[in-house]
């Protein structure tokens, strides 16, 4: 029995961990460690293959362009790295991949040096802001960049370059996402970055999330604290420690100017602010207010009204007479509307009223859950003020608010900007963008048609008023007029995948549901350039809108599809005509609403393709497609908190292949439970993991029968040890198989469909591989740092999917890794074969056009027969081409890895090898001096350390 190097610990369900959040020396000597594996690993030579797709993009949080060419500007993207461009945005290409992370909240660029300052770490706080390891600078344009530097602040709000003295930085640090943190404040440094110094600090829960300064003058500059308190179940967006401070010395010392004297808000409410300073006096401040509206005066008899718009405050405390007297036609609407199930209907329901099986507040209960409870809080919104007298002073530039605009999420957006060259002239970017053109007194929507929503990033040219460079939750747009018409600049493959899957259709598709850009699917192998442009239709097709969540296909009918939106909003669709049906699971009159997760799990059944799982704060299963719905079992999780955030909820269920009914699922709030009789009883198992870890993934094996996955995941703690646990007795022992992972949350596990030993991990920076006991490796050196959430292996083409959250979709063919995987017989310890091997060759058709000059043309077509082998060490390998007597008719010296390789042969023949044919089959010279294979059978010989290895190679 081999050793199993991986499976360090065995626990019996028993005690209980507490977790805590990773400091940030470890996380950075784990992100070392991972970038000294990457060098080492055996899968280094292994190529991934994005396949986009591209159209949709992903969010844009930063946009720098050179002050003397406005065509030439950097891209960041949250989660998708940092993208150049110097023709317009025409075409980008990524120039920060090779560092420890791409998550990124800001950046800095001094031009005329070209060094680049790096802000990791998103500064929204959404529910996949994923955090940094602080500053980054480069002084050679992205081709290295330096040790992390403030690498506790986790998320940055905004840096700031002095003009007079470049090494002069000032920086806005948001802090830890989830914990509190001291680490929270405004630094500078004096010496590019050698040494800083915190000039500010508010509190260890308000970071600072924007600093401006006057265009003329660096001393004078604002900033803006935030006092925010996310948690995996509720977020306060707003505090008493979220103000404007001001400095007069460049950052060196502030004064808070936000006080009740001032004019601007004070107090509990004050949310998210952005700031946008037009000179030394004059500054605007968009301030997302948390304040609560003032409930208007409505007269009673309008509650009558059947013309009137029901809410479901409106049954707060309504009287049984008071609702028996409203309208069939006006309760109708309230009840179609807000999805109701069938059966209630007004006459219905005022029957149930009637009796007392139901009450008018049970109108209001049926839709309160924790999502109403963040989007329908009358909040007062989007406020834009403004000072003249450098902060001393703060008017509101409006009446009333600016509506539809932040909603009741403005900790999401809250950025202003001022037209350098019209004080009057200022844009808002939330939901919408909007603009003014007097100084916010007025407001006009500059969103188009091919502007997508979710606004966090805007430049406005100095020098050509209406020339507007806009980034959003949809990429990067350009605009000539204004934000009359838009440029969709969306080039760069940084799609944010939440899930993701295939068919087995020939070719093959690929799904995948996305961040606020909803569902698509398209060929794997669909061409990802822009031919569709002349063609007219892109090649990935738009299934679902709003935040795309997970996708189950049909294995008898690839065109029904169950799919949908955040919170549970699932549909089935039958691609093939058009057809969709609203399928999510519906509670009783009475009863508090279902708990549904912003990705909740759906699960079709591999014994039956008519049975369908849903997962909310219980198991659903329908025995039709999604039509009905039996709960069939109790709350999963420990019940759910108070909050704004759906929370205590199902995230994934996994059913065995081997036995109907036998099903795991997990939830959020860190239970793992498994029914084995079709949820009549169920059992919580505990594998000595830390208490209330979000559950990423149980996985039911496909190879046997009782051995069984977990994935425990702590992003939402700031804890981002990953915990990875196995158990072969169906959850009663559970074995840690984390051993040798770097500090990064892990979202997803899954086994190769015909190797059992193969395991395969995503984290939030990387894709892992194991087998037998062996020590997990690196498998995607060649892909940069970026989250993943799904990986799927497509089992009749043998590729990986790798599904990542900023780089959109990721491919690879496994076939080779078999080759390095130990054989029975070499009795080797652990997994790693002590044999040089050779995968197998695909062949290729003889043609007198090979190595033939084209008209106009220096190229000359050649096969290629790509030679994948293994070496147990690096070194010396010679390559050999054989005839069928065995004598050698082409050879080369290769260099490999240890580990995997690969190698173009262009089925060339030397010059003493075409001597070697007879007269009637012997290849002719071609007119690039080259002699190629000819029809027939031959052998490639591979001789190195480790043995020779051969295999046949086939010319048609």
């Amino acid at each position: 029995m081999k050793h199993h190097l991986l499976l360090a610990s065995l626990f019996i369900a028993s005690s209980v961990i507490a977790q805590q959040p990773t400091s940030s020396d470890k996380l950075i000597s784990d992100l070392e460690m991972q970038q000294e594996s990457a060098a080492t690993s055996l899968y280094k030579n292994l190529e991934f293959e994005n396949i986009g797709p591209t159209i949709m993009s992903g969010r844009v949080v930063d946009v720098d362009v050179n002050p003397t060419d406005p065509t030439e500007m950097l891209v960041a993207y949250a989660s998708g790295g940092l993208w150049h461009t110097s023709n317009n945005g025409t075409s980008f290409t990524p120039i920060m991949d090779n560092a420890m992370t791409i998550n990124l909240g800001d950046i800095a660029v001094d031009w005329a040096s070209k060094t680049i300052w790096a802000g990791t770490g998103e500064n929204n706080a959404s529910r996949s802001s994923y955090a940094g390891i602080g500053l980054l600078k480069s002084t050679d344009w992205g081709k290295t960049w330096s040790k992390p530097m403030l690498p506790a602040t986790h998320h940055i709000g905004r840096i700031l370059i002095d003009p007079a003295n470049t090494d002069h930085v000032v920086v806005a640090a948001t802090g830890p996402l989830y914990t509190l943190s001291d680490d929270r404040g405004i630094y500078t440094t004096m010496d590019g970055g050698a040494t800083w110094s915190k000039t500010l600090f508010a509190t260890n829960m308000a970071g600072f999330i924007d600093l401006a300064a006057a265009p003329d003058n660096f001393n004078v500059m604002y900033t803006a604290s935030w006092e925010k308190d996310r948690k995996a179940w509720n977020f306060d967006g707003d505090g008493e420690a979220s103000a404007i401070y001001k400095s007069t010395d460049a950052g060196q010392t502030w004064n808070k100017i936000s006080t009740e004297a001032s004019g601007f808000p004070t107090g509990s409410g004050v949310g998210r602010i952005g700031l946008a300073v037009y000179d030394e006096n004059t500054v605007y401040a968009i301030h997302d207010s948390q304040f609560r509206r003032e409930k208007s005066d409505e007269d009673a008899s309008a509650k009558a009204n059947s013309d009137r718009v029901l809410t479901k405050d409106d049954f707060q405390g309504m009287t049984m007479d008071a609702f028996l007297q409203l309208e069939d036609k006006t309760l109708d609407k309230y009840l179609k509307e807000n999805g109701f199930q069938e059966k209630y209907r007004a006459a219905n329901v005022k029957n149930m009223v009637r009796s007392g099986a139901a009450k008018p507040a049970d109108l209001a209960l049926y839709l309160e859950d924790a999502n109403t409870q963040l989007f329908d809080t009358p909040v007062k919104g989007a406020e834009l003020y403004r000072s003249n007298d450098g902060g001393k002073t703060w008017n509101k530039t409006h009446e009333g608010q600016i509506d539809d605009v932040f909603y009741s999420y403005g900790y999401y957006f809250a950025q202003v900007r001022v037209d350098p060259k019209d004080v009057s002239k200022v844009y808002v970017m939330g939901v919408p963008i909007i603009k003014s053109a007097d100084g916010g007194k007025t407001w006009e929507n500059i969103s188009r048609e091919n502007v997508h929503a979710d606004h966090h990033a805007l430049w406005v040219d100095p020098n050509d008023s209406g020339h507007l460079i806009n980034g959003n939750d949809g990429g990067l747009n350009i605009s000539y007029d204004d934000g009359e018409t838009w440029i969709k600049n969306n080039t760069p493959s940084v799609g944010q995948f939440y899930a993701i899957n295939y068919d087995m259709e020939e070719p093959y598709n690929v799904y995948g549901g996305l961040q606020d850009n909803g569902v698509w699917v398209g060929a794997h192998n669909a061409r990802e350039d822009r031919s569709w442009q002349q063609q007219g239709q892109y090649p990935w097709e738009s299934i679902m809108g709003g935040d795309g969540m997970q996708i189950q296909i049909d294995s008898r009918n690839s065109d029904i599809v169950y799919t949908g939106f955040q919170f549970g909003n699932y549909f089935r669709i039958n691609r093939e005509t058009g057809e969709r049906a609203y399928i999510q699971p519906k509670h009783e009159l009475g009863e508090s609403p279902y708990r549904f997760n912003w990705q909740t799990p759906i699960l079709l059944s591999s014994h039956n393709q008519d049975i369908l799982y849903l997962g909310g704060n219980k198991l659903h299963r329908s025995m039709n497609q999604g039509t009905d719905w039996t709960a069939i079992s109790p709350d999963l999780t420990q019940g759910g908190k108070e909050g704004n955030v759906a929370y205590g909820t199902l995230t994934t269920i996994s059913e065995s292949p081997f036995q109907f009914g036998m099903i795991y699922t997990g939830s959020d709030d860190g239970l793992v439970q498994l029914t084995k009789d079709g949820g009549s009883t169920w059992t919580k198992l505990n594998g000595g993991w830390p208490a209330d870890l979000w559950v990423s993934r149980v996985v039911a094996s496909q190879h046997k029968k009782d051995r069984v996955y977990v994935t425990l995941n702590g992003y939402r703690g700031d804890n981002f040890t990953a915990y990875v646990f196995k158990s072969e007795d169906a959850g009663k022992t559970w074995q840690s198989i984390a051993t040798g992972l770097p500090a990064s949350p892990v979202n997803v596990i899954t086994e190769h469909p015909t190797d059992e030993n193969m395991i395969f991990l995503g984290t939030d920076n990387a894709v892992w591989v194991a087998a037998d006991g062996a020590a997990w490796s690196l498998l995607n050196p060649d892909m940069p740092p970026v989250a993943v959430h799904d990986l799927k292996i497509q089992p009749k083409a043998n590729d990986l999917l790798v599904g990542t959250h900023g780089r959109s979709i990721y491919k690879v063919n496994l076939d080779e890794l078999g080759l390095v995987e130990a054989s029975a017989d070499e009795n080797a310890m652990g997994y790693y074969s002590k044999k040089l091997k050779m995968g197998k060759l695909e062949g290729f058709r003889a043609s007198p056009r090979y190595g033939a000059t084209r008209f106009l043309s220096d190229e000359s077509p050649e096969p290629s027969v790509q030679i994948s082998y293994y070496s147990p060490e690096g070194g010396k390998v010679k390559m050999e081409v054989l005839n069928a007597e065995g004598k050698t008719i082409q050879e080369a010296n290769l260099t490999a890895d240890a580990g995997l390789n690969f190698y173009d042969y262009n089925g060339s023949v030397s010059e003493s090898g075409a001597k070697r044919f007879d007269k009637k089959d012997a290849p002719k010279k071609a007119d690039n001096g080259n002699y190629y294979l000819t029809a027939g059978s031959y052998t490639v010989k591979l001789s190195g350390k480790g043995g020779s290895a051969s295999e046949k190679l086939e010319v048609k």
